[in-house]
């Protein structure tokens, strides 16, 4: 088997959430690129059908699951077994949905307790949920994948955005649980931790902010895609509980987020 075989996906199923805007969507584009058939799920039922066209323009299938709220258990159960009864086998689970407008610029006494449950919710409780859903799934059939996605804000925190930053941090530490705890049932946990990236809506004020960053740019969004992928391949087999950070250099030269208020994925 050559190196560029173990980056196949030919006959895989992944679960993307948040999969119709932002990363989620260059996710599904690069898994599918690989072979892998996707089942996009999020809020809204428009976004997910437009990434959806272009996933079966590739030659793939593609389950739309739109009206999705990951935060309700139910639904995510819901979501994991009709993914299962018409796609077959999940090989691979992407926690992408979340948010973090929660609170945001709150001091602590000023936090309500809905707005903890919501800033929770959205990101690692929604990430439980779909990992707790598919994980019998993936003992059952020997293995999977389940990469979380997770921030710098989780490794450093941020003044007055106290949720995001302790929810993001929550998703590093649910990987290594994950990874730990199912490794002998062949389940592999990661976690990748994006820098500075815009969306579609907000290209040219990130882009200015990218200059703050060590790399004196934003990412791409094309660039992350290849990193998930990787991560849901044969090619990262040995790799588990590990978060990968691709900021550009941010973390590592000490340098505090560029600002970017982050925004729900699904």
């Amino acid at each position: 088997m050559g190196v560029l075989d173990r980056f196949d996906l030919t006959g895989q199923t992944a679960i993307i959430t948040g999969a119709g805007t932002g990363l989620g969507r260059e996710f599904a584009r690069s898994l599918a690129d690989a072979g892998c058939d996707i089942v996009g799920v999020g809020r809204r039922l428009e976004p997910i059908e437009e990434i959806g066209a272009e996933i079966r323009a590739k030659g793939r299938r593609f389950l739309a699951l739109g009206g999705t709220d990951v935060t309700d258990s139910a639904q995510v159960n819901a979501m994991v077994e009709r993914a299962v009864a018409e796609m077959g086998r999940i090989h691979v689970l992407i926690n992408n949905a979340g948010g973090g407008s929660a609170g945001r610029g709150k001091t602590l006494p000023e936090l309500t307790d809905e707005d903890w449950r919501e800033g929770m919710d959205s990101n690692i409780t929604s990430a439980f949920f779909c990992a707790r859903a598919i994980v019998p799934h993936m003992e059952e059939q020997g293995g999977g994948r389940i990469i979380n996605v997770s921030s710098g804000w989780g490794f450093r925190g941020g003044k007055n955005n106290f949720m995001y930053s302790i929810s993001k941090g929550g998703v590093v530490q649910l990987t290594k649980a994950l990874a730990i705890t199912y490794a002998q049932a062949g389940i592999r946990s990661s976690c990748i931790v994006p820098g500075t990236f815009p969306r579609r809506e907000d290209v040219e004020r990130v882009a200015a902010r990218g200059q703050m960053q060590p790399s004196g740019r934003a990412g791409f969004p094309e660039e992350i895609g290849p990193l998930a992928l990787f991560l849901a391949s044969p090619a990262s087999d040995y790799l588990s509980g590990e978060a990968v950070l691709m900021d550009g250099g941010a973390i590592a030269a000490g340098v505090t987020p560029a600002g970017v208020a982050p925004v729900a994925e699904g």
